[in-house]
């Protein structure tokens, strides 16, 4: 059974129609593609989160983030529950970093329309868009 929900945010960064998706190590769901993210801190807002977790993680400064949804996902083996925020950032600008490689392979632009196997993607990215995230 796993413990109480956790909250986390993932930050989607799209430029020129592409995607930026980090290559997971580590903790549960290594081997799949994820948005940079991670828990929100007591008293942080999420968008703040989504912001400072894309610069902890990859480099790049975003201007402003929104909410575009929801996802609720449970990890079983890792006895994880997680409702992740995820937010798309705006201006963003130059090249990531990966300043986590304990945490992440490598980063990699992917277009939108041509996104890795719903298999290989982590299991809130794989959701929201499953619930119709971007909207086309």
């Amino acid at each position: 059974m796993p413990r109480a929900p956790s909250v986390g945010v993932s930050a989607l960064v799209v430029r020129d129609g592409k995607l930026l998706l980090g290559l997971r190590r580590g903790a549960h769901g290594a081997g799949t593609w994820a948005p940079p993210g991670g828990a929100v801190d007591a008293g942080e807002e999420p968008a703040a989160t989504a912001l400072r977790e894309l610069e902890e993680e990859t480099g790049l400064a975003g201007a402003s983030a929104g909410a575009v949804g929801f996802t609720s996902d449970v990890f079983p083996a890792d006895r994880q529950h997680w409702i992740t925020l995820h937010h798309r950032v705006a201006g963003v600008v130059g090249e990531p970093v990966n300043r986590e490689p304990h945490r992440c392979e490598r980063w990699e632009w992917f277009a939108l329309d041509a996104l890795p196997p719903a298999a290989e993607l982590f299991a809130p990215l794989r959701a929201l868009i499953e619930r119709g995230w971007p909207a086309r």
